[in-house]
């Protein structure tokens, strides 16, 4: 059993179903899953989690993404990308570049975000993708972002390249049919690779190849990043052989129990529970949610009153 996350540098034109399909397949590994979506005709940073890795996306899911990509200005599109119908006659007289600086700017900031009318997000239980297709009406509901950044990098009309971070639940191709109806001219994403996660990074990725190839090597320690370094700002608690089994079935652990308590380390990426406060419940004995146990509820954790690392022999 694997258990562990893998940095996949994501093809055009697969889903990210694709991607987890495939890499069940290839390390013939039951439970996978991914730590948020690519749409198909982009590229980039994938994370996929193996065994009990998958628990931990509420810690990764929340992060920040980077992106670089090409907007074309000039129409929309029913899908806000390159893969979708025109909605628009063509504009050839397009805004010059301080324009387009001036317009992208508005975009940076905590701002209010329509998501496209394809895409995978939930309309009363149903993807918007699904009721798109089949015709049907559905209110499109803004969701509140926080866009760090939207740089023009080059600007050739009518295509002009872009960097980006922004934070979990931006859609890219949103932002470029917003910034062409702001600029009064229609645009769509035309390109986009993520480039980062968090502070994970394109550059440590693996093409599906590179992983079949390691794996039929018997390398996969290569390309997969073991449980135990995942998390690092979070301190962790080394139990006997009692308390693991305790742990492990959700039930509570006691100070007599722990055999070290290893301090935390800088964060790999940015987490959206404060790993302080998490350590100060343990601490304390309050309740905290356990998580990772799903439906586990909340657990009453059991005071250390006065409890040092150095204090407990190896």
């Amino acid at each position: 059993m694997m258990d562990g996350l893998i940095l996949v540098n994501k093809p055009q034109n697969l889903t990210s179903h694709d991607i987890v399909a495939r890499i069940r397949k290839l390390l013939r590994v039951r439970k996978a899953g991914h730590f948020g979506t690519l749409d198909p005709l982009a590229t980039g940073l994938m994370m996929v989690a193996l065994g009990k890795a998958t628990r931990l996306f509420p810690f990764f899911s929340k992060a920040d993404k980077s992106y670089r990509g090409i907007m074309r200005l000039g129409f929309a599109t029913e899908t806000y990308d390159s893969a979708g119908k025109s909605t628009s006659t063509e504009k050839k007289d397009l805004p010059p570049e301080k324009s387009v600086r001036r317009a992208m700017k508005k975009f940076e900031g905590q701002i209010e975000q329509l998501p496209p009318p394809f895409s995978a997000k939930k309309y009363k239980g149903k993807p918007l993708y699904s009721l798109a297709r089949e015709k049907k009406e559905f209110e499109l509901r803004p969701t509140r972002i926080f866009v760090h950044f939207l740089h023009l990098k080059k600007y050739n009309p009518p295509f002009l390249e872009f960097e980006a971070r922004c934070s979990s639940g931006t859609y890219i191709r949103s932002l470029a049919h917003d910034l062409g109806q702001s600029l009064g001219c229609g645009a769509h994403l035309s390109q986009l690779t993520r480039t980062r996660v968090g502070n994970f990074h394109l550059k440590d990725c693996f093409d599906l190849e590179e992983i079949k190839r390691l794996a039929e090597a018997d390398e996969s320690e290569k390309f997969l990043i073991p449980l135990e370094s995942l998390l690092p700002e979070f301190p962790k608690v080394i139990l006997d052989e009692r308390g693991s089994i305790l742990a492990r079935n959700g039930n509570l652990i006691f100070p007599e129990n722990v055999l070290k308590i290893i301090p935390a380390s800088p964060p790999l990426s940015p987490c959206p529970f404060r790993a302080r406060d998490h350590f100060q419940n343990f601490q304390s004995g309050r309740k905290i949610s356990c998580p990772g146990k799903k439906n586990a509820g909340e657990k009453l954790l059991p005071p250390l009153p006065g409890y040092r690392p150095e204090n407990k022999q190896n």
